[in-house]
């Protein structure tokens, strides 16, 4: 008799928490309508906040310029 290597209630539970993931993505980005990143508050995807971060951080270390 063989054992599984992965006791079935197991892959059952792993199966189920993969399809509350999957449904809970499906929030569109704002920018441009790709699925929201998991952690994004602002309603962007990956690409877009990662846009976003980078734009913001370019602008604080610009220093005015003096006349």
């Amino acid at each position: 008799m063989e054992v599984p290597a992965i006791p079935p209630a197991l892959m059952e539970q792993a199966r189920r928490a993969i399809q509350s993931d999957r449904a809970a993505r499906a929030a569109k980005c704002v920018v441009c309508g790709e699925a929201c990143a998991p952690n994004s508050s602002e309603e962007l995807c990956w690409v877009c906040r990662r846009l976003k971060l980078s734009a913001w951080r370019d602008s604080d270390s610009q220093m005015p310029a003096q006349e």
